[in-house]
C-alpha cells in the first residue's frame, strides 16, 4: 500500500479573506496541491447589469474595501472608453495621486505586518515589537498616510464617491497637497531603509523555477501602475481589449475563483512582474533600489515579490513629490461630460497585488455586459506550482520542520485577496 499524507493549512493566515492549502503526499512526493478559496462566490459582474456607469462606481468598490480605489479607477478608465470620455491632463495627475496613496497604504500593510514577521521569526507584527519597535512605529505611519491619501481623494477612507464619471466631485487644496508633499518627504527615508533591510534578509531557494509574468506597459517612457497594453515576459504585447486572447481562464472545483493561464501556463502578475517588466524605466531613489535589489533570481522566486512592493513604496513616495509639484503649476481640472450614450470599454490598472481588468458594454446608459478578473484570479495557479516545486525540493532532502510554514511563506508572498477573486458564477435570467 502506498503511504499516503495529507498537510492542511486552513484558514491561510495573514491574508485578505478566507482561504486554505491543501498538500498530499504519496511515497513522500507530491501528489496533489490546492490553494482552496473557501469564500463564496460573488455576483459583482451581474448586479452592475442594468446600471448606469456611475451606479457601478458605486457597486465595485465594494469587491475589496483595501484595494477599492483600484477597483474604481479600473472601472472609471473601461466606462469612460464605452461612453467616450476624455478627461484632462490635471484630473489624470490627480488620479495617479490616488493610486499612489492605495499603494503605499497596500504595500506597507502587507510587507511590515503580513511577510516580515516571517523572515524575522516572529508570529506577528505585535511580537516583533520589542527588538524592532521604531520600523513597526515607522510602518504605522507610512500606512497611515496612504489611508489620507485615500482618504482625501476619495472622499473617505473606505468606498468613497468622490472619484466620478469624468473627474472628481472635489479636489483637495493647494495647502493640503503641500501638506503631503513635505510627509512624502519624511517617510521616504525610511522606505529606503526598508530596501536595505529586505536586502539583508536571507530568502530560502527551494521553490524556485521558471515562470511567466504580465503587466501594463505604461504609456511613454515611464514607470507606472496603467497602461492600455498587456506586456508579458516573452516579449509579446496585446491591446487591453484583446484581454480574452491573452488570459484564459477556467474553473476548478477545490476554489470559487476562476484560475488564469497565460499560454496554456499558470503566470504571475503584481509588484514583482511590474518591476521585472518595467524596472528600468524606474529613477531617482526607485531605480537606486532597484540596481541594489534585482537579480535573476528574482525571475524564478515569489518571496522577491515582498521586496519589488518595497522598490514600489519608493517609487510611489517620489511619484507623490513630483505629482504634487505638477499640480501646483497645473490648470484646474474640469469634469469632462460623455459624448456618446453606447459603448464598449476595456479598462486595466495595476492594483497593489497585480492587473485589474474591467470590462464594459453598455448601450442607451445602461450597462448589459461587464466582466472583472482580478490579480488573485490570475495568479493562484502559479501559487499552486510554487508550492509543489517546493515541497517536492523540501521532501527530497528530508527538511520538513516548519513546512507548513514555508508553504505559507510562498502563498502570502503574493499578497492575496481572497474576497476579490471569489467570481465563478453565471446568471442566466430566462
Amino acid at each position: 500500500m502506498p503511504s499516503k499524507k495529507k498537510i492542511t493549512i486552513e484558514p491561510l493566515a495573514r491574508v485578505e479573506g478566507h482561504g486554505g492549502i491543501k498538500v498530499e503526499i504519496t511515497d513522500n512526493k507530491i501528489s496533489n496541491v490546492e490553494v482552496r478559496i473557501l469564500e463564496g462566490p460573488r455576483l459583482f459582474e451581474e448586479l452592475v447589469v442594468g446600471k448606469t456607469p456611475q451606479e457601478d462606481l458605486n457597486i465595485v468598490p465594494r469587491i475589496c474595501a483595501i484595494c477599492n480605489l483600484s477597483h474604481k479607477y479600473a472601472a472609471l478608465r473601461g466606462l469612460e472608453k464605452a461612453v467616450g470620455v476624455s478627461v484632462d491632463s490635471t484630473t489624470k495627475l490627480f488620479r495617479e495621486l490616488m493610486h499612489h496613496g492605495e499603494m503605499i497604504e497596500s504595500h506597507s500593510l502587507h510587507i511590515y505586518f503580513l511577510a516580515l514577521p516571517d523572515f524575522l521569526g516572529y508570529d506577528n507584527a505585535v511580537a516583533m515589537a520589542d527588538k524592532y519597535g521604531d520600523t513597526v512605529t515607522k510602518a504605522l505611519q507610512l500606512k497611515k498616510f496612504g489611508n489620507k491619501i485615500m482618504r482625501m481623494m476619495g472622499g473617505r477612507m473606505i468606498h468613497g464617491e468622490n472619484p466620478i464619471i469624468g473627474g472628481f466631485g472635489k479636489l483637495p487644496t493647494k495647502e493640503a497637497l503641500t501638506e503631503i508633499k513635505g510627509e512624502a518627504l519624511e517617510l521616504l527615508e525610511f522606505a529606503i531603509a526598508t530596501i536595505n533591510l529586505l536586502g539583508g534578509l536571507e530568502i530560502p531557494d527551494h521553490m524556485e523555477r521558471e515562470t511567466q509574468f504580465l503587466c501594463c506597459k505604461p504609456p511613454g517612457e515611464e514607470y507606472g501602475y496603467y497602461g492600455d497594453i498587456l506586456i508579458t515576459s516573452d516579449g509579446e504585447e496585446h491591446p487591453v481589449e484583446n484581454y480574452k486572447n491573452v488570459i484564459k481562464e477556467r474553473v476548478v472545483s477545490h476554489s470559487f475563483a476562476k484560475r488564469g493561464q497565460y499560454n496554456g501556463k499558470p503566470f504571475t502578475v503584481g509588484a514583482l512582474a511590474r518591476v521585472l517588466l518595467n524596472g528600468k524605466r524606474l529613477k531617482g531613489k526607485a531605480k537606486e533600489a532597484y540596481d541594489q535589489l534585482v537579480t535573476d533570481r528574482w525571475y524564478r522566486n515569489p518571496l522577491f515579490n515582498n521586496h519589488a512592493q518595497a522598490i514600489e513604496q519608493v517609487y510611489s513616495l517620489e511619484g507623490i513629490i513630483e505629482t504634487v509639484n505638477q499640480l501646483l503649476a497645473s490648470e484646474d481640472a474640469e469634469i469632462a461630460q460623455p459624448t456618446q450614450e453606447s459603448g464598449i470599454g476595456t479598462g486595466v490598472v495595476e492594483a497593489p497585488r497585480g492587473t485589474l481588468i474591467h470590462h464594459y458594454e453598455v448601450k442607451d446608459g445602461k450597462i448589459t455586459a461587464a466582466d472583472f478578473i482580478t490579480p488573485t484570479a490570475m495568479f493562484l495557479d502559479d501559487i499552486e506550482a510554487f508550492i509543489r516545486t517546493g515541497g517536492e525540493q523540501l521532501l527530497a532532502k528530508n527538511q520538513l520542520d516548519n513546512i507548513e510554514l514555508q508553504f505559507e511563506m510562498i502563498a502570502r508572498a503574493y499578497d492575496p485577496c481572497i474576497s476579490c477573486s471569489a467570481h465563478i458564477v453565471e446568471v442566466v435570467f430566462k
